[in-house]
């Protein structure tokens, strides 16, 4: 992992309680009709990465600065090992649409990105909660 990018974190029941609503927020707000595929496949990745900062941050770390999308999903793999690799390199995948459609392009998301984004968002958050009852059960739902 890059140098620098990953600090030692102490996270709190708390902060792991406010990722979770922030996830389900943006699920919710992704499965609205009206908004628009880009949109709507922007807000699920924004859950899938907090799903990896909560798994980092339950191993005790936070990543920070500049590339810390990138570096989230290799810490999501580091922190739950091979149960992660599929997730991470989804999500990987995922980061660099979501450049597009966030600075480049309109229109570069399909219907059936957003339903398969949604659905993987939703597997993480499954794996994610089963390793934080198993790893950290203080902070689990």
């Amino acid at each position: 992992m890059e140098q620098g990018r990953v600090e030692p974190h102490a996270t709190s029941a708390r902060e792991i309680q406010d990722l979770r609503a922030v996830v389900e927020r943006d699920l919710q707000d992704a499965a609205l009709p009206e908004l628009s595929e880009d949109n709507a496949f922007g807000l699920a990745y924004e859950a899938g990465l907090l799903l990896a900062r909560m798994a980092t941050a339950c191993a005790g770390y936070r990543v920070r600065g500049a590339g810390a999308h990138q570096t989230a999903f290799v810490a999501l793999e580091i922190a739950l090992g091979s149960l992660a690799s599929q997730a991470a390199a989804y999500f990987e995948v995922c980061r660099r649409k979501r450049n597009i459609l966030s600075y480049d392009n309109a229109d570069v998301t399909s219907a059936t990105e957003v339903t398969e984004i949604l659905r993987e968002v939703r597997r993480l958050e499954v794996l994610v909660e089963r390793w934080i009852a198993r790893r950290h059960p203080v902070l689990a739902r």
